[in-house]
């Protein structure tokens, strides 16, 4: 499947993940590595290559510019993974590379790069090539043909290998198209070489929704792993440190039986993990939620999109609102938080799509929305359909702007109008959060009873210490997280409800309370780093250093804990020379 040359060659390749164009404050995703830069670079590194990988993320932008962390690696070839919201700094990578290392040959690749591939030769002289689509097999087989023309072997020619876009007598054309991989577990595990939190148990969606690029990119095709691979790539993982993954695929549980298999190789495994997973409403069962949640999923999303059935169609989002509630009410009831993406500002919104929205909300009563304005990408239907409408081209790219907001060009709608929509939504969901978590109803399952636990202690933590903590719109946090504490500890002893209603005793000024909770939480869990250090600082609130100092020192070597030896160890000094 991979080229293997006659002659080897080793190259020297850098893949690179670019800033975005706009900074990045909270979104994990965005900041990550993609998934395909690090199974690239595991096939080249497999045929003997040498590969780096550099998430620009990582990199302080006032030591390590482009040019600096070039100079430094030297590659023969660049490949930089390509979304639209970090095309301009994919290009001044380019640039860079061509002004540090003319020799150096740059490839893009990824979604933009594979819908604006015509756009992007024409607007960056220093990109050489655009690997399109599915990059393994193409960039293995665009390095075989540079490291023999390195070698001697053979012209640098490109036009033959499919997959690719390239510039030809000038002008910008693709190489025959390269099918898909046929079996994914042909391609070396990339834990191997990498770490990463980021998995994905299949490539592809059958799904046909007008505002999504997948429909073109992976022509509505899934394949998958098998289970074997997928736990095995997880355990590898799980064996370098790693304890939380997301799992990216966009419907995780299309493929039933193997969820299941994965699940159970999971929990046979004794595998200690936790994780997020996307899915869609019609895609999930009693059965398939019981086994993710004994397996460690925390989370699952599903794209509810929109609470108009009108909308939803014109989406092409095929669920109705019963399919919607039902896969909510039992998601949650297996102790998994299920969180719900809407879009508003599509085309046909009006205040009362939004109150649509928010009625469902409340009957679906979701313990996390994002909600996201329409944006139209290149490669998914509605930018087409607004490209024909308007009559515009792919130059609108040269904007300095990382997308195209529908609503700008729909004169029914208005700037001031999407803002007061989005306050509207994100409003009715605090204001009525408290009474969707204390309106759970979990499975009563012996077996499920420590994992309904640490559902409920977790979600408690949002209220009381957490992302919800810190959001004036939602109301009754303390009374709230108290609660669900409680409720924790009804299902059996968490070290995290104890430790959070220790914090709200002391908060109240009650530190009888918060030493007995404490107390009580370490005779359940002596050896609980968090558990230790609070009882520490609560002694140390009362004067009490020798007996803190022992609940910090054991763990001296985390580090978490060092600033209170120090405080302890020179109190009960001082204590000591004055004796």
């Amino acid at each position: 499947m991979f080229p293997c040359p006659a002659c080897f060659f080793a190259m020297n390749i850098l893949l690179v993940y670019p800033r975005c164009l706009q900074e990045r404050v909270s979104s994990h995703d965005d900041t990550v590595v993609p998934m395909g830069l690090f199974s690239i670079g595991a096939v080249l590194m497999e045929q003997g290559h040498e590969v780096t990988v550099v998430n620009e993320y990582d990199l302080d932008p006032s030591r390590m510019t482009p040019q600096k962390v070039l100079q430094e690696k030297q590659p023969d070839i660049m490949g930089v993974s390509v979304f639209n919201a970090n095309r301009f700094g994919a290009m001044e990578w380019a640039r860079a590379a061509k002004e540090v290392l003319p020799g150096c040959t740059t490839v893009f690749g990824g979604v933009a790069a594979t819908f604006l591939w015509e756009h992007l030769l024409d607007q960056c002289p220093a990109l050489d090539c655009i690997v399109l689509g599915e990059g393994e097999v193409t960039f293995a087989a665009l390095v075989d043909r540079l490291e023999g023309a390195k070698a001697g072997t053979c012209s640098a020619g490109l036009k033959d290998i499919p997959g690719l876009a390239i510039r030809h007598q000038g002008r910008p054309v693709q190489t025959p198209p390269r099918p898909f991989i046929r079996d994914l577990d042909s391609l070396p595990m990339a834990a191997r070489y990498f770490t990463y939190d980021h998995l994905s148990l299949s490539r592809g969606c059958p799904g046909n929704c007008t505002f999504c690029g997948s429909p073109r990119f992976w022509q509505r095709k899934v394949r998958f792993h098998s289970a074997r691979y997928f736990v095995d790539e997880m355990e590898m993982l799980y064996r370098k440190g790693v304890r939380f993954f997301y799992v990216s695929d966009d419907t995780f549980t299309m493929k039933k039986s193997l969820v299941l298999e994965v699940c159970q190789e999971i929990v046979n495994r004794k595998l200690d993990i936790s994780w997020y997973a996307i899915s869609r409403v019609d895609c999930v069962d009693e059965n398939i939620l019981y086994w993710m949640r004994r397996a460690g999923c925390i989370q699952i999303s599903f794209g509810v999109e929109s609470g108009s059935a009108k909308i939803r169609h014109l989406l092409n989002k095929n669920i109705t609102e019963e399919q919607i509630i039902r896969a909510f009410d039992l998601t949650q009831s297996f102790g998994i938080l299920a969180r719900a993406y809407f879009i508003y500002a599509c085309p046909g919104e009006t205040e009362a799509t939004i109150e649509e929205h928010i009625r469902l909300i409340k009957r679906i009563k979701p313990l996390s929305v994002i909600f996201y304005i329409m944006h139209l990408f290149p490669g998914t239907a509605m930018y087409e359909q607004w490209q024909a409408r308007h009559h515009l081209g792919d130059e609108i790219w040269n904007e300095p702007m990382e997308d195209v907001l529908y609503f700008e060009s729909d004169p029914a709608m208005s700037r001031d109008m999407v803002l007061a929509w989005g306050k509207k939504l994100r409003n009715a969901f605090h204001t009525h959060l408290p009474q969707f978590a204390l309106s759970l109803q979990v499975r009563e399952n012996r077996e499920l009873s420590p994992l309904h636990a640490d559902f409920l202690s977790r979600l408690a933590m949002t209220f009381s210490h957490g992302d919800y903590a810190a959001i004036p719109a939602v109301p009754d946090k303390q009374e709230t997280a108290r609660i669900l504490y409680q409720r924790s500890l009804d299902y059996g002893p968490s070290p995290r409800a104890y430790l959070g209603l220790a914090m709200l005793a002391q908060q109240q000024g009650d530190m009888a309370g918060c030493m007995d909770l404490l107390t009580r939480g370490l005779q359940h869990f002596p050896h609980d780093e968090n558990l230790h250090q609070c009882m520490g600082i609560a002694l140390m609130n009362q004067g009490r250093f020798q007996e803190a100092l022992e609940h910090f020192l054991p763990f001296e070597h985390t580090g978490r804990s060092q600033r209170f030896i120090d405080i302890c160890t020179r109190k009960v000094q001082e204590t000591g020379s004055k004796e």
